[in-house]
This record gives C-alpha cells, structure tokens and sequence, in this order.
C-alpha cells in the first residue's frame, strides 16, 4: 500500500474533478441525430418511458427516472435483475424502454435487451461501448464512453456514471422544451416544501389571514394610531369613501411627523399619509412581494384588486410560510 504520508487529499479531489469534468465535456461530440430520434420516439409514445439498468448504472437509471417524472416525462424505473426474474411484466406494449450499461455486455442486460426487442418496444442503449451487444441490439444508441474513470484503477464507475447522469439530464431538460414544460407546470409535481411555495403560494393566500387596517383622509391623528395598535401590522391604508387605496400611513411615518411643525390635535391622516404607496396585486406569487420588499427595504405591502384596498401582506408572513 503506498504511504499515505505522500497523498494529498487536495489533489485526488482535484485530479478526480478535472477527470469528470473532462468525461463530461466529451460527451458533446458524441451526440448524434439519435438523440432528436430518441425524443421524438419517447414524444411519440403512448406508453412511459422505462429506465433499466444494473449495478452502479441502476443508481443512475433511478435518478434519471426521478428526473423525468418531475419535468413532464412519465417514467418507471425496472432494475434489470429483477426484470428478467418476473418484473418484465411492468413493461406494456407502448412503453420505450431505455437500458443503460458502461460495457453493454452485463449477462442480465444482453438477456434483458433481448427480450425487450421481441416484445417489440422501442429500445434505447445508454452505453459506453458502441461495439458492444447492447448497442447493436437497440434501435438509437446514447453513447457515454470516457477514457478514463476517476479512480486510481480505472475500474470503479466514477466518470462513467457521471456521464451517464448528465447525458440523463440533456434528455430530460430536452424534453421538458419540447413539451414546452413552465414553472407552472413544475409547481404541479413539487407541491410540498418551499420550493413548491415559491412556484404555487399566492398573496391572496396569506393576506386575508392579517386584520384589514384602514382610515379615511379626515381621520384624525388618535383614530390613526389606534388603528395601526390595534391591528398590529405596523400601518394601516388610508382609503376614501369607495374603498379605493389613498395613501399609507406607518409607524415611520408617525415618527417623522413629530419633526414636523403639525398640530398633534389637529393633525388628519391626509396630512401625515405617504402617497403612491408601494402595493401588489392579490394573484401575485407570495415569492413577488418578497422580492418587492426586499428591494425596497419594508416589511409590508398594501394589497390591491383593481385599485380596491385589500389588505396587508407583511414580511412576518413570508417567515411563517418558510419562504425566507
């Protein structure tokens, strides 16, 4: 065993980086008009896409299935083991079944993509060896040869399993233009979290929950501060007789009053109001008004519906809902 006094973790993880990465970059000249056939085919299909593999490569079959199913594509993962031990029976007449091997000479996959082919689904080889039985056996061919895997040996699965993964996310991300696939869409399957908020939360779902501070122009200075205690949002609207947004008085703006030459007892919401307050529609994303308050440094946003006083949508609530 050589002394490992003499290794640099630094430079294995540098040299095992710039391996990959080289994999990687090499894949571009082995794309071929395949890769158009093969999402056409899986475009056309009326059935799912199946992705099969064995060993290190059925990692990679899962993670490209997962993929898939999140950007529009439906797609079952069969390991190929399991598959010719009683699982084929996953695979329906018109499914396209993508098989992926490093070497496309694995005993389990030659039996596989064989059986595939007499099934008569479409078959698409994700292989690093074009000379090998899986490759002459499927009808479109994603070629992930390297030159050299990262390990030390060149035997574990390293750079080929990356490029395999990336050659994965090239047909997802292909896929997901075609299918001309939105955020929308993707907020559809990633209901749960903060990602999913971000693509689906909206104002309209967070302010009617806070109280509905207003006044009129006239108000006077005690209603004003009564109003912004009691509803406890830092503001309130100043709204007229219709309902429609005036102006917006704040805690700030209590506060710069007091340098001003106004009488206490005779001050009106009109004349210590801000006007051309900064607001947001209520069908706007959640992820929208936190964006509108950071850039402008406040904490609350008046909420607005053809001109028409809402609410309030505060910063406390972005917090709540795991947004910031």
């Amino acid at each position: 065993m050589e002394d490992r006094k003499h290794i640099d973790p630094l430079n294995v993880a540098r040299r095992t980086i710039a391996l990959e990465a080289g994999a990687i970059e090499g894949l571009v000249a082995l794309l071929t008009d395949d890769f158009t056939r093969i999402c056409d085919s899986i475009l056309a299909a009326k059935g799912r896409l199946i992705v099969s593999g064995i060993g290190k490569s059925a990692v990679i079959a899962q993670k490209i299935v997962a993929t898939l199913n999140s950007t529009g594509t439906p797609a079952v993962y069969l390991h190929a083991a399991e598959a010719i031990h009683g699982d084929l029976g996953m695979i329906l007449q018109h499914d396209v079944v993508m098989i992926i091997s490093k070497s496309g000479e694995s005993p389990e996959i030659k039996v596989l993509a064989q059986l595939v082919k007499n099934f008569g689904n479409p078959v698409i080889g994700m292989v690093g060896n074009t000379d090998s039985y899986l490759a002459k056996q499927s009808d479109f061919v994603l070629n992930t040869t390297v030159s050299q895997e990262a390990c030390p040996n060149n035997l574990a699965p390293t750079s080929s399993t990356t490029a395999q993964m990336v050659m994965g996310d090239a047909l997802a991300v292909a896929l997901m233009e075609l299918r001309g696939f939105k955020s929308e869409d993707f907020a559809k399957f990633h209901p749960g979290g903060a990602l999913g908020k971000k693509l689906y939360l909206r104002v309209a779902d967070l302010y009617i929950h806070n109280e509905q501070p207003k006044v009129t122009a006239d108000t006077s200075l005690k209603e004003v501060i009564v109003e912004i205690s009691k509803k406890r949002l830092g503001a309130t609207a100043v709204v007229n007789e219709t309902g429609e947004l005036l102006g917006v008085i704040t805690d700030g703006d209590l506060r710069r009053m007091l340098e001003k030459n106004i009488s206490l007892n005779e001050a009106k919401a009109q004349q210590i109001m801000t006007l051309n307050p900064k607001t947001i529609e209520a069908d706007a994303l959640a992820i929208d008004a936190m964006e509108l308050m950071r850039k402008n440094n406040i904490s609350q946003l008046l909420v607005v519906q053809h001109k028409q006083y809402l609410g309030i949508i505060h910063l406390h609530d972005l917090i709540k809902e795991g947004l910031i």
